[in-house]
């Protein structure tokens, strides 16, 4: 017999029952429980960001957290970034400067930089590069990456979002 529990997840304003084995991943647990695949699986070893999302404001790597240790906290995923047909304005960025290639690591992208702002590490390309360098493309789009990121930060050189 499996063990399973069942866990309340506040994922995106809403909260979600799963009943799931102590041992399922949050990423596991977005992917093939909610069924929110914007978050995608990369590494699985919490090496290259893919699965970034935010808890509680913050960015974590979804692949190394159990669902499990994640009740009562605030969880959001780049489905719920936009308010309605709004973008948020780190996703609208990103379009704007043609920050992904793939798309693949977008998600993660965006989710880390959106952190990254609340941080207050963006004095400078070089400190915006440095604390997203958890955060890999392997289509190396990552001069338009800084140059979206730069466009969100209050008083940035491009602020206008």
């Amino acid at each position: 017999m499996v063990n399973t529990e069942t866990i309340d997840l506040k994922v995106n304003g809403e909260v979600r029952a799963l009943k799931i084995e102590p041992r399922v991943t949050l990423l596991d647990a977005l992917r093939e429980y909610i069924g929110l695949t914007g978050t995608k699986k990369g590494c699985n070893q919490g090496a290259c960001g893919a699965c970034t999302v935010l808890i509680d404001g913050r960015r974590i790597n979804s692949c190394l957290t159990l669902a499990a240790m994640n009740v009562g906290k605030e969880i959001t995923t780049i489905e719920g970034l936009a308010k309605g047909d709004e973008l948020h304005p780190m996703q609208a960025a990103f379009i704007k400067h043609d920050a992904f290639q793939c798309g693949y690591c977008t998600p993660g992208q965006i989710c880390s930089a959106i952190a990254l702002l609340t941080e207050g590490h963006t004095q400078s390309d070089e400190e915006i590069r440095e604390w997203m360098s958890g955060n890999l493309c392997r289509c190396g789009a990552y001069t338009n990456i800084v140059a979206a990121i730069r466009e969100v930060t209050p008083g940035g050189e491009n602020a206008s979002v």
